[in-house]
């Protein structure tokens, strides 16, 4: 019996995916990385730990979403702000 699921576009996985990324922007906010939002740590997974990746499991991204690097991702959005690439990148 196969009980894998399959999601037909980004956005669909990235909904499926919002709790998770909420719980990593509120966790965030309390370290006090306060720019940091739910689109940020997706669009740093989906650029860095996943871009090679294949056949990830929901479970590996939430995973990946919940002990992703925060000073990692704090450089990351940092280097994006300063080369002002944000707009290139919408991931959805």
């Amino acid at each position: 019996m196969n009980n894998s699921i399959e999601f037909k576009s980004a956005k669909e996985l990235y909904e499926r995916v919002t709790p998770a990324l909420y719980s990593k922007v509120k966790e965030l906010r309390g370290l006090g990385y306060k720019h940091i939002s739910e689109k940020d740590v997706w669009n740093y997974l989906v650029n860095n730990d996943w871009k090679e990746r294949k056949d990830l499991l929901l479970s590996d991204l939430i995973s990946d979403i919940l002990y992703c690097d925060n000073n990692k991702l704090n450089d990351y959005i940092a280097e994006k702000i300063k080369d002002n690439k944000f707009e290139d990148e919408e991931i959805l």
